[in-house]
This record gives structure tokens, sequence and C-alpha cells, in this order.
């Protein structure tokens, strides 16, 4: 049946037994339809659906990759800063929300009107809101010591979650929520930035590569200037600034940020030991909590040190890993630089990620989609449990000024 049309110099689709005055789009669409009807037997019974099958040049019908298909999510709480990211990704079509429980009306109001945000998304009532949506995950953006009783309303009703990072206010609440996602086989991830860094994903590709021998030592720096010197709000500083309702000051805030690092490059491994030194540089702003703290991590063969701090001059995340033969540098979110032992240096831009781990909404698609399994990483629950155990141990070291054995 093909053989009865080809083309002519012009690229142009004739058919021999047809009158010349036909219409040429009229044979096209005919074309189409032979395709369709030759191969209908490649589409396995399925009915035939808009961008699943494409017809190419050579008349054959092939499938094209769907893109996975968007879970709902429910947003719980918008007083935490890091609110704009996901919402900015809402409206540019990235994420399906379908609804944000937030008791606060000026807060609807606020990101209404910024966002373009219908008012019948909001709801006052977290636990309603679940019941009639029934979303395949919560994002909390809520204060730290909220996000154990987002997990207790989300649990019994068989509902993943994500939180910022930290994944609690305290060691107590953190083990309440362990205890709640094994009892109702949840899903519980903890939303980093720096788990998005191409850079990190580079620098941890290389040691698992051995290209810089066993490490032996890991330092990361996080922080700024300051929540409230940044311009952060006064609804995220109200609980950020607050030993309760955050958990500490820069110690949680930042701290959380270098012992989830040296808890993925150590492969889940738990320390032996941990010591803090807390600092109270601006007690005049921060009068509640501490704006500065160091913490040294001890595992059987190597050594962490996290420097968390308010009193930075700039904003700052970078993360150093020394290895037995070489040393390597994240400066930030791209660009690493590289020494060894020969003083070979050099400097690069790393590649960016490739999906599932290169946003925070596909990645946490791909989990719930069983594509990947979120257990063994920076986000999963196993991993989060042993960074709270390394920031209560902080606590504890800086408070009494002892060695916290683990």
């Amino acid at each position: 049946m093909f053989g009865l049309y080809n083309f002519n110099k012009k690229n142009e689709i004739t058919m021999s037994n047809f009158s010349n005055q036909c219409s040429k789009i009229h044979i096209y669409f005919f074309a189409v339809s032979v395709c369709l009807i030759l191969h209908l037997d490649k589409i396995h019974a399925e009915p035939f659906s808009a961008g699943t099958f494409e017809i190419f040049a050579n008349g054959k019908l092939q499938e094209v990759a769907k893109e996975p298909k968007q879970v709902r999510v429910v947003i719980a709480g918008l007083n935490h800063d890091h609110i704009h990211n996901i919402l900015r990704q809402y409206n540019k079509g990235k994420v399906d929300i379908v609804g944000i429980a937030e008791s606060n009306k000026q807060l609807q109001l606020k990101f209404g009107k910024q966002y373009h945000l219908p008012d019948s998304i909001f709801f006052d009532d977290l636990t309603k809101l679940l019941v009639l949506k029934r979303p395949d995950a919560v994002l909390a953006y809520n204060a730290a010591s909220d996000h154990v009783n987002t997990v207790k309303i989300c649990a019994p009703l068989g509902i993943s979650v994500m939180v910022e990072k930290p994944l609690a206010a305290n060691l107590e609440q953190a083990n309440q929520i362990e205890s709640l996602a094994k009892k109702y086989h949840i899903t519980v991830l903890t939303n980093y930035e720096t788990t998005w860094y191409p850079s990190y994903q580079e620098i941890y590709n290389m040691v698992k590569k051995d290209s810089i021998g066993p490490i032996k030592k890991i330092v990361v720096h996080d922080g700024h200037q300051g929540p409230k010197e940044i311009g952060c709000s006064p609804e995220f500083l109200s609980w950020l600034t607050d030993p309760i309702l955050n958990g500490a000051g820069a110690l949680n805030d930042f701290g959380c940020y270098g012992a989830d690092l040296m808890t993925w490059l150590m492969n889940g491994q738990k320390p032996i030991a941990v010591t803090a030194v807390t600092r109270h540089y601006k007690p005049d702003v921060y009068p509640k909590v501490e704006d500065d703290a160091t913490i040294i991590i001890e595992y059987p063969t190597s050594t962490g040190i996290i420097e968390a701090s308010w009193n930075w001059p700039f904003s700052i995340k970078d993360l150093e890993v020394f290895g037995q033969k070489g040393y390597i540098h994240a400066l930030d979110n791209s660009n690493i630089t590289m020494r060894m032992r020969e003083n070979l240096s050099s400097t690069r831009k790393a590649q960016p990620l490739a999906a599932p781990i290169n946003e925070p909404m596909v990645y946490l698609t791909a989990v719930l989609t069983k594509q990947i399994p979120g257990t063994d990483d920076q986000s999963s629950l196993k991993y989060n449990m042993i960074v709270m155990q390394i920031l209560d141990a902080a606590k504890r070291s800086a408070k009494n000024g002892t060695r916290i054995i683990l």
C-alpha cells in the first residue's frame, strides 16, 4: 500500500491513482490515517492518546516518552520564608498545589496577592483540607516544632510528608516522627537547599570513586550575616529565633546542613562523639538563642567540622573534603577546586544534576512512585534521624562543656 504514494523533487506527497486536482493537505491526512491503520497492532489494543505516539517521516508509529504525572500536594503553613521557592514553582506550572492550610489570614492575603492564588486554595484547618482533597503528599513550611504535629495529622491518613530542614526542633520530636512513619508506613523526607547543589553531588561521586582516597576530614561552612540582617520576614523570625519553636538558633538553622552532608558522605555512619561550642555575639539582636556554633564530629577514621553562624560577612554554603590523596572544595553550588598530593590543582564547574535528583518536586515524585527508594540519601528519614542525634549532642555539649559520646 505504501507504494501508492511517493515524493517529488519538492518533497511534496503525490498519489498516482488520485486526481491531480486533489488537495495536497487532504492527501497528507490520508497518509496519516493509513499509517495509523497499519500500526494499530503496535498500540497493543490501547486507545490512541495525543502526546503518547508520534508518526515520523518513515511512516512508522513510535511511542514517545511521557513526562511523569505531577503529584498532588498540600502546603502546611506559610511562615517559613522558603515557601517562596515552591510558590514560584507553582506559578510556573511545575507543582500541583491543591490546597494551603494556614490559619493566619494576613499570610493568606499576603501570599494570595503576591502569587495570584485563588481564595479557594486556602484552608484554616489542615485535617479538613486533607480529608477533602486527599493529596499524595504534604509539604511543611511551618515552624520546625510544628513538623511533628503535621506528621501526626498526615500519618493516620496514609499521607507522606516533606518538611523543610531540619526534621524537627529537637530529638524527642524527631523520634515521634520516626515512630509515626513506621507505624503508618508513610514516607517522611527533609528538604535541604544544598541537596540540589551539582557541586556537592560531584564531590560525593568523586569520593565514591576513591579519587582522593579515604576521607580524613570534612569541613562545612553555612550561614549568613543573620536572619534579621538579611531581611527575613517577621513571621519567620518569630519562630526561627525562638529556642522552643526552632530548637536552637544558628546551631539548628545551619548546623543541620553540615550534619546532613557528613552523614551522606559517610554513608549513614553514626559518629562516635560530638563536641560543640556556641557563642552569643549579638544578644541585643537575638536575645533568646546562640548566633554561632562550631561542632566537631568524630568518626572512627575521620573528623567533621561544622561552622554554622549568623555572623558571616556574607552568605556562605561550602563544603571541603580532605582525603588521603587529595582535597576537593565546593565553593558554592557549582564551582569546584581540587588539589592532589603532588600539588596538582584544577578548577571546574559541576555538571547540572539529572532527574530525579535535580530538584525537590521531581525527587519527591520519584520517591512516591517508587522510581527511587529515598531511604539512604540527604532527604531520607534514616539519615535525618542521625542529623537530629548530632544536633542534640551538640546542644548538650555546648551547654555542659563536655564531649558527648553517642
